[in-house]
């Protein structure tokens, strides 16, 4: 039997605030579905040059509300993604009033949620920086 990745679903309360928040990861839309019976909208987000479909975050925005939509999507595990600088990529972040949950102390790995509690993971490509400042005195924030 063969199986083949897609994508990965998450329920967004806010379209426009989750999209800017993978875009502020790096992502850019890459497709868009409106279905107006269904009254729902898809946004297929993608790394540049992952546009193919085997690395998408589907957001999906129910048009008339989602009381279905926990409060904490801890239970959905997380997204990962590899970064070329970590600290930039977590500066980025933080600048834009993104909260670094796991703060890179040890220049690899980095936790962040977006507007609907969905975890983040950030790992740096290739070997870990060299432990820096100020990341290396920030402490944890809430969980991921």
């Amino acid at each position: 039997m063969a199986i083949e990745y897609l994508h990965t679903m998450v329920r967004v309360k806010d379209l426009d605030a989750s999209k800017r928040f993978y875009e502020l990861l790096g992502l850019t839309e890459r497709r868009r579905i409106e279905n107006e019976q269904g009254r729902f909208t898809l946004v297929f987000m993608a790394p540049p040059g992952q546009q193919d479909g085997h690395a998408d975050v589907e957001l999906t925005y129910n048009w008339d509300g989602d009381e279905a939509l926990p409060s904490d999507s801890r239970h959905f595990g997380h997204l990962a993604y590899r970064v070329d600088d970590i600290y930039e990529a977590c500066q980025r972040l933080m600048d834009a009033g993104v909260t670094i949950n796991r703060p890179p102390r040890d220049g690899h790995m980095a936790f962040v949620r977006s507007p609907d509690n969905v975890s983040v993971e950030l790992l740096q490509r290739g070997d870990a920086k060299p432990p820096a400042e100020p990341w290396m005195s920030m402490e944890n924030v809430g969980y991921w």
